[in-house]
């Protein structure tokens, strides 16, 4: 969606005229779609559509005197260019979106001392939970919430429609176990809170319930729609042209009625469970109206049920991840062995190809990078795509934590400094996230130092032995400790939950120095990926997707305390096969066990990857890349 910045200024015109006829002083406009998903289909691209801004992340709001935009340092530079000559201001932020007290306060100095202002937000962008607290904030200063109007239904004239794409049907031996068990499991949990629906909106959810997959978001294989998991059945609310006879037959089998994406009706002798956190505005105020005069169903707060059964994986999923990392492995050791060959002095920079990704010299630049790895990625079975966006940054972009490269910012490689490299791929049999910190030449001091403490604090939390039921949070400090120890930080989490062929990012687990209640389990994957960014220089990250399993090692000291109850003990198993660059390591640095595990990781890698390697150009490569250091 392009447009100039007179059409931004019309379009804020239309608003504020649009505004005044609806008895509103402001409206707010979130990066969010009804499903909280990380991306959203272009449908929901209203904050785009209001003020140019084209950014992942930010918040956009117009009130009748003035227009402003809040997102990150990723994008101020973006966000400087897009909104030149619109009505828009840029305010700067530490986070990805503002809070609710600070949208309020803007609008309250923006509109002045007007008697119960009205402030407008769409109910079905907006979270429950966001609802609330945008109308305590709101209250707090004499104003009041508006929650049902969306401005972008009206004055959109050219509006993308919502996605229409088929959905297919995820097969047992990847997906491991049927529908119909799955929604027994959650009516079982629902029992226990109290209650006897469910209203699901992510859309992860949806699709790990049913088996089924879509290709309405980006980057991530799923499909728009609700479900009602009732007592005696479940409904997905979808569009139908979407369902084919397959799938249809696929639901039935399941006790999966179809009906229209909107409107969603129930029965009043219900008690329905959501998470206010994770639930639109819009779709509980549609429940709570009831149906033809009918009474409201009864409502719990909780969290969903289903996101702590998607988290831990059977035995299926499992494989299906060793399956896709192999893949994926296959086009990494490729791609790292195309740039940097075992023969040559320095790396091949040199991009054959022509248009983006190439700089007027022919050097292949971070544009480059994405897609020469994409295309290798593209070759390998089941491949459906990206996992996320490629995060290809050079020297000093890398200190950007989530630096995507743009024209404007695409700069080429050169051979000295070094490339953080993040990203991951969508197949069939699983979703993948690697990064590697990947040396392009002669390092400093100061960046060989960073590199190691990095290293330390992955080889560190990837060697952890602990009891079941121990939290992220607990764990944390193992990849933190080196660093700490030279006053070093890094500001993101340490690892998240990945998806069977789902999303990249998923929950409830987490390792983060924040307290994060959810307790890891044998079954859950988890990325362990510590990272060091020092502004205006450089920036590393090394990253491995890990599958906590059971550690069965009986060599464990006699405490003589027979009275203890036996405790069942878990490990990180590494599912990511690719080797860890070793030419920047100080080794003086590394312990002798953390030189241990590297070599028997890498040890691994290549017993896992050789006999897929047809080229013995590629071959040797990856054999000079897992030698065992010292």
């Amino acid at each position: 969606m392009t447009m100039t910045h007179t059409a931004i200024t019309r379009r804020v015109d239309d608003l504020r005229a649009w505004m005044s006829r609806n008895g509103l002083d402001a409206f707010i406009f979130p990066s969010t779609d009804p499903h909280c998903g990380e991306y959203v289909a272009d449908h929901w691209h209203t904050r785009q559509w209001i003020s140019g801004f084209n950014g992942s992340a930010g918040t956009a709001v117009v009130t009748s005197r003035g227009a402003a935009l809040w997102t990150d340092s990723r994008y101020w530079l973006a966000a400087e260019q897009q909104l030149q000559g619109t009505p828009f201001e840029l305010i700067r932020c530490s986070r990805n979106v503002a809070t609710p007290q600070e949208l309020i306060a803007w609008i309250a100095g923006s509109i002045g001392d007007k008697e119960a202002a009205a402030v407008g937000v769409d109910a079905w962008t907006n979270t429950m939970e966001s609802v609330e607290e945008l109308d305590k904030a709101a209250g707090s200063v004499g104003m009041r919430l508006v929650a049902n109007l969306d401005p972008a239904g009206e004055l959109w004239a050219d509006r993308p429609p919502l996605p229409a794409n088929p959905v297919h049907i995820q097969t047992m031996d990847r997906a491991g176990r049927t529908p119909a068990d799955k929604l027994a499991d959650i009516r079982a949990a629902l029992r226990q809170e109290g209650a006897d629906a469910l209203i699901v909106s992510l859309l992860d959810e949806i699709a790990w319930t049913l088996n089924l997959r879509g290709t309405d978001v980006h980057c991530t294989p799923l499909f728009v729609a609700y479900m009602l998991v009732m007592p005696d059945k479940a409904v997905l609310h979808i569009d139908p042209r979407k369902v084919s006879p397959q799938v249809k037959a696929h639901l039935d089998a399941a006790g999966v009625e179809v009906k229209p994406y909107l409107p969603i009706h129930t029965r009043a002798d219900i008690t329905i469970q959501y998470d206010p956190a994770q639930t639109n505005a819009g779709i509980v105020q549609a429940l709570a109206r009831g149906h033809h005069g009918d009474a409201a169903p009864r409502f719990v707060r909780k969290p969903s049920p289903i996101t702590p059964m998607k988290a831990v994986k059977n035995k299926q999923e499992i494989e299906g991840f060793r399956r896709a990392m192999a893949a994926d492995g296959v086009a990494m050791v490729k791609f790292l062995a195309g740039l940097t060959p075992l023969d040559s002095e320095g790396p091949n920079l040199n991009d054959s190809e022509d248009g983006v990704g190439e700089s007027a010299s022919g050097i292949l630049t971070e544009m480059g990078v994405d897609r020469r790895l994409t295309a290798l990625r593209a070759e390998q079975p089941g491949f459906q795509g990206l996992s996320f966006d490629t995060i290809a940054a050079y020297g000093p972009h890398a200190a950007i934590v989530h630096y995507e490269a743009t024209p404007e910012t695409d700069i080429p490689l050169e051979p000295h400094g070094m490339m953080l490299l993040d990203s991951g791929a969508q197949y069939l049999d699983g979703t993948t996230d690697i990064t590697r910190t990947i040396p392009l030449g002669p390092l400093t001091d100061d960046e060989r130092t960073d590199y190691t403490l990095v290293l330390k604090g992955f080889l560190r939390l990837s060697m952890a032995v602990f009891p079941e039921g121990t939290t992220g949070t607990q764990l944390d400090v193992l990849a933190r400790y080196a660093l700490w120890q030279h006053h070093k930080n890094y500001g993101h989490g340490t690892g998240h939950g990945v998806g069977a062929f789902l999303s990249v990012h998923e929950g409830p687990h987490q390792f983060r120095m924040n307290y994060m209640p959810a307790p890891l389990q044998a079954g859950m994957t988890v990325t362990v990926e510590p990272g060091i960014y020092i502004a205006g220089s450089h920036g590393c990250r090394i990253e491995n997707t890990m599958l906590i399993v059971e550690d069965n090692a009986t060599d464990a000291p006699d405490t003589g305390c027979k009275a203890q109850p036996p405790t069942k003990w878990l490990r990180l198993e590494p599912l990511t096969l690719c080797p860890i660059y070793t030419s920047p390591i100080i080794l003086s640095m590394l312990t002798p066990d953390e030189r241990q595990y590297l070599n028997d990781y890498h040890a691994r890698v290549r017993k896992a990857l050789l006999p897929l390697l047809d080229d013995a150009g590629h071959q040797q490569w990856l054999i000079a890349h897992t030698q065992p250091v010292a």
